[in-house]
């Protein structure tokens, strides 16, 4: 009686977790677009505003974040790895927690009211995984999982990609699939992926795409956009991972002991990036890449090297915000560079390589990728192609940059280990000894 009790008590904590993940997914998408639209505001009063905004929030946030969220830097998605990693319940609080999640939407939404170059969904993911955390106590032996679900469902909310929420789990989490709980963890991700379609509708994120690679010779695509993609993204990983664990010169010291400052100037290199970019390259990336992938828009040759800079610097800078829709903008841009040397008619097709390329460059998860972005815009057409893409893509990364992004920077929040003792020499073996 007493086992059933608790498998029912396990059930109703991750089918619970998800609906309050997916909520929380629903108000960080509505407060996050109301967040760019604010900023963009700003703009539209003078673009050099930002010279202004953007420094000043940058180094506002970071200050919050080490005053009062130390662990709530960057995307999320690190945090929500290590803790999974960690055993000790009072260290894994300290990365994910209901006070974890409340600083990481604040921040998130403070650092897209700057203009940062950042998303939502890798926030999201910590996020989730803050709310499963906190109704694990409930549960002990089964935080780990819970971890699990509310990350995934994270994913799958944001997106609206239930597919996609569990690939993240077994591919870019877990690196494996827990069968114990797998039912509950799916569960969890349709409560989050049901409450995000109830509050939002069944909506694509980008629309629906009927782009597809009808000449033959337009699938010399697939090979360029996985290497150009593949080496651009792992590129983007390296500088993000080596910059987190410190530059080993009087640079990196200067950086280590200046940290608001150090953003401070991060902000005004991203304001000088959108005034480069005519304002294209702030906030996640969203509108640029709809508007080309209907037809309706287009980008400038420049816009997948400024959108790179940008989100490379918000990265590093140590502001809350995710990489996932950013990357997926910065593919689009270099999609549509490409796409220049094939017919006009093949533009969203390569567009979409470029995306699932970049994307699967930075993340080293290529199933992951293609899947995101297959669900993204309901186009199974260009299913081959994509994971033809990703997989290029994930073996050209792994020549720059040796680990994904996420499982490398999840180590800076892992427990120190202690450092071994010397071994005690024998007294036999001195000199001493030896002459005595």
């Amino acid at each position: 009686m007493a086992v059933a009790r608790r498998r029912w008590v396990r059930r109703i904590l991750f089918l619970a977790g998800g609906l309050v993940v997916g909520a929380a997914a629903v108000l960080l998408a509505i407060w996050g677009d109301w967040a760019q639209e604010r900023f963009h505001g700003v703009l539209a009063y003078s673009r050099y505003w930002a010279l202004v905004v953007t420094p000043l929030g940058f180094a506002v946030v970071v200050w919050l974040t080490r005053r009062f969220f130390p662990d709530a830097q960057g995307s999320g998605i690190p945090q929500a790895i290590a803790a999974r990693a960690i055993t000790d319940p009072e260290t894994r609080g300290r990365l994910v927690s209901l006070r974890m999640a409340a600083g990481k939407i604040f921040l998130t939404l403070l650092g897209m009211l700057s203009g940062a170059s950042t998303g939502r969904e890798g926030p999201t993911v910590q996020v989730g995984a803050s709310i499963m955390f906190a109704a694990g106590r409930l549960s002990p032996r089964r935080q780990a999982g819970l971890i699990l679900a509310g990350s995934a469902a994270g994913v799958a909310a944001a997106f609206n990609t239930p597919l996609a929420g569990i690939v993240f789990a077994i591919e870019e989490m877990s690196k494996s699939f827990e069968a114990r709980t797998s039912g509950l963890i799916i569960g969890c991700i349709i409560i989050a992926g049901m409450t995000s379609v109830f509050f939002l509708g069944n909506y694509t994120y980008f629309g629906v795409s009927h782009a597809a690679l009808h000449d033959r010779g337009v699938w010399m695509a697939v090979p360029l956009c996985g290497v150009v993609g593949g080496l651009l993204g792992g590129g983007f990983s390296k500088v993000v991972v080596t910059m987190s664990r410190g530059l080993p010169n009087r640079a990196g010291a200067l950086i280590k002991a200046r940290p608001v400052a150090f953003a401070a100037a991060c902000g005004l290199a991203v304001a000088c990036c959108g005034l480069l970019s005519g304002d294209a390259i702030y906030g996640t990336g969203y509108h640029q890449v709809d508007q080309v992938l209907s037809g309706s828009g287009t980008l400038s040759w420049d816009f997948g090297i400024l959108k790179l800079l940008a989100t490379a610097i918000s990265s590093i800078s140590g502001i809350p915000g995710g990489i996932f829709s950013p990357s997926l903008a910065v593919g689009a841009g270099f999609g549509f560079n490409i796409a220049q040397l094939f017919p006009a008619d093949a533009m969203g097709a390569v567009v979409l390589l470029g995306m699932v390329a970049y994307f699967a460059g930075v993340t080293q998860a290529p199933i992951t990728a293609f899947v995101i972005v297959t669900e993204m815009t309901d186009n199974h057409d260009m299913l081959l192609p994509l994971m033809a893409a990703a997989a290029i893509a994930h073996g050209a990364s792994r020549l720059v940059c040796r680990e994904g992004i996420y499982h490398a920077l999840s180590k800076g929040f892992l427990p120190a280990k202690p450092a071994k003792a010397a071994p005690a020499k024998d007294a036999s073996s001195t000199p001493d000894s030896a002459s005595g």
